[in-house]
């Protein structure tokens, strides 16, 4: 074997040890991408200390998500602006001061501001970190590579619950940032060793319109879903942002077909399979975001334990994910895509029917085998899907395809939780009416319901699996 396909290569033609590379940057993306559903059981707590009412500390996990998603497309450009370990720093650097604002506020809007600005940093470090494990791994290691991007991705907000019950149950929640500094500080001095330049700068021509519709558009749509999950889709303001959002978000891909340097490259959806690979992973991504928010709802309020004795019962299934995401990139390396698919369906199909059949008697070691089987089938699934759609690009479209990958994962996510949570408050409301009020059996009717939908999320992901065809790594779709 050549040396070049042993170590990768930087832009000025030097090998480099991939190793330190992929671990900086895994770290970097690990800590930014925990934020996301850090502060989900520390809310209460913050809610006291602050005097803050429920809808105001919900935007400190909103407006996280929503700059978040609107940086992602944007990625693409700065990639082809900005150096790559320029664009690490500028990311990190940002995260970083968002971390410190946080652990040292002592207001509402200072801690507010720095969730925003530490969701910069996020947003550009999700689809950054893919983008460069495509590239310095060779084609026939690529699902390697992306079973290590599984861990971050899906295994971080998966623990972070687990984590943030542990430290608010005993010390400050502002602790939650304090431990994040120095991991992140070591991080960035590790980087300015092992951080190098591996993209080829096309230095495309900002269109600011573009700019302008992309952020309006995913800014309108991700806001009205929100709202649909905290107040329910029959609220005006709902379907008035998801209106003007969804309009904005076609000005914009019609726009991009048309000018001669596209701010997000839409072409890549010319791909059957990265379209239909993106279609799959972003609606299992959808289903276990929703579950990991109906799952508690069920240990707490049917179950009576604690937000903590909740995190824990998600461990396990996290902790299996995070160790079969390497070895199913392993795996579609060496049988592709239609295998590895069929069986990690097959897997969490079944592991998620039982939960349509809850009660308040089902044995908790019962829910975490389940949620855990759960947990196995999506690692097959996810990690290898989006490496098999992005696999089917040339090089120089991988930084728009990782963008719209990580953008259309991130609006499924938001619509999964309000449509699972919407159809359980209906549920709820419709069967509070026969027990006149919220009672135990209008709960679990709606948990049920709930669970429902993303039941038939998975099959309809199941069916979609059967029009893969399992990608020749050399050869690209054009």
């Amino acid at each position: 074997m050549e040396k070049n396909q042993i170590q990768p290569i930087d832009i000025n033609g030097n090998h480099f040890k991939r190793a330190g590379f992929v671990l900086v940057l895994m770290a970097g993306t690990f800590l930014t991408i925990i934020n996301q559903t850090l502060l989900v059981t520390a809310l209460p707590k913050i809610m006291s200390d602050l005097d803050i009412n429920a809808i105001d500390a919900q935007w400190l996990i909103t407006s996280f998500m929503l700059i978040s998603g609107i940086m992602i497309p944007t990625s693409a450009f700065l990639l082809n602006t900005i150096t790559n370990r320029t664009l690490f720093f500028v990311a990190m650097g940002s995260f970083a001061v968002g971390t410190v604002i946080c652990a040292l506020s002592t207001t509402y809007n200072t801690l507010l501001l720095g969730r925003i600005i530490q969701a910069i940093g996020s947003g550009l470090m999700i689809p950054l970190m893919q983008t460069l494990m495509f590239l310095v791994y060779p084609a026939e290691r690529r699902g390697e590579a992306m079973g290590l991007v599984g861990i971050v991705i899906a295994f971080s907000p998966a623990i972070a619950p687990t984590v943030s019950g542990w430290i608010v149950d005993y010390y400050d929640w502002r602790y939650l940032f304090y431990i994040l500094l120095p991991i992140v500080g070591v991080n960035i001095l590790l980087a300015f060793f092992y951080m190098k330049n591996i993209i080829n700068l096309t230095k495309p021509k900002l269109d600011f319109f573009s700019l302008l519709l992309s952020s309006l558009g995913l800014g309108s749509l991700l806001y009205g879903i929100n709202v649909a999950g905290n107040v329910g889709w029959q609220n005006e303001i709902t379907w008035i942002s998801c209106i003007i959002g969804i309009v904005v978000i076609i000005i914009f891909s019609r726009r991009q077909l048309k000018i001669t340097q596209p701010f997000l490259e839409l072409r890549v959806f010319k791909s059957r399979t990265f379209t239909l690979s993106t279609i799959i992973v972003a609606i299992i991504f959808m289903t276990m975001i929703g579950s990991e928010i109906l799952l508690p709802i069920y240990t707490q309020s049917i179950k009576e334990y604690s937000a903590l004795q909740s995190g824990l019962i998600l461990l396990p299934g996290a902790l299996v994910l995070g160790v079969i995401s390497p070895i199913a990139g392993k795996l579609f390396d060496k049988y592709g895509i239609k295998k590895i698919a069929m069986i990690g369906m097959l897997i969490l199909t079944i592991a998620s029917f039982p939960f349509l059949w809850l009660t308040k008697e089902t044995a908790i070691w019962w829910i975490v085998c389940l949620y855990s089987l759960r947990m196995l089938g999506m690692g097959l699934v996810m990690m290898p899907l989006a490496t098999a759609g992005i696999n089917a690009l040339p090089n120089e479209l991988i930084s728009h395809g990782s963008a719209i990958n990580n953008t259309v994962r991130q609006v499924f996510a938001s619509l999964g939780a309000a449509i699972m949570v919407g159809v359980m408050s209906a549920t709820i409301t419709r069967y509070s009416n026969d027990y006149e009020g919220i009672s135990l059996p209008s709960l679990l009717k709606g948990l049920n319901n709930g669970f429902m939908s993303a039941f038939i999320l998975i099959v309809i992901a199941f069916i979609l699996c059967f029009l893969l065809k399992s990608p020749i790594y050399i050869k690209k779709e054009e």
